[in-house]
């Protein structure tokens, strides 16, 4: 190593090692103007709405229901909006309730969340199924993934959090 190589290495060496201190000192005490900015929710009730209603069309637009279908349309649409309302209700009321205070209260919650939700599917389920009825098998077939169901379940039961219409319960 030369001597200018040498003289580089112990500049750089020291500069950094009497640099540490500075970076090491505590940050001074944030005043008033400088505390941090409160939180700003993103996403709105207005834009879940808009969510919803874009589902919602796109559900009976890929579905292309010829008239007789269309008559059967109007309950699901409603038991869709009715369930989503009612999701977003109960995490308001969620977010009001005390903590859990243990894994019990954990489970007991979440067991009474899948009651609620299988009751809400099983209004669903009653209003579509005269226009299940009435679709086609290519038309019935386009349902579950726009609803957010896996294709390859095979038919078993899947969790009802992962369809779009609890989604503002979540």
């Amino acid at each position: 190593m030369t001597i200018k190589s040498l003289t580089s290495l112990t500049l750089f060496a020291s500069v950094a090692l009497f640099s540490l201190p500075t970076f090491a000192q505590d940050k001074p005490a944030e005043t008033a103007s400088q505390q941090a900015p409160e939180i700003v929710e993103i996403y709105t009730a207005d834009d879940a709405a808009a969510v919803l209603e874009a589902r919602i069309i796109a559900l009976k637009t890929v579905l292309v229901l010829n008239d007789d279908q269309q008559k059967n349309w109007e309950p699901v649409e409603k038991a869709i909006r009715d369930i989503a309302a009612k999701a977003a209700e109960r995490k308001i009321e969620r977010s009001k309730a005390t903590p859990p205070g243990n894994i019990a209260d954990i489970l007991e919650r979440t067991a009474d969340a899948e009651i609620t939700r299988g009751e809400e599917l099983k209004k669903l389920t009653a209003a579509m199924k005269p226009l299940v009825e009435s679709l086609t098998f290519e038309q019935q077939m386009r349902i579950p993934s726009f609803l957010g169901m896996k294709e390859s379940s095979n038919g078993l039961a899947q969790p009802t959090s992962e369809l779009w219409i609890f989604e503002e319960e979540q």
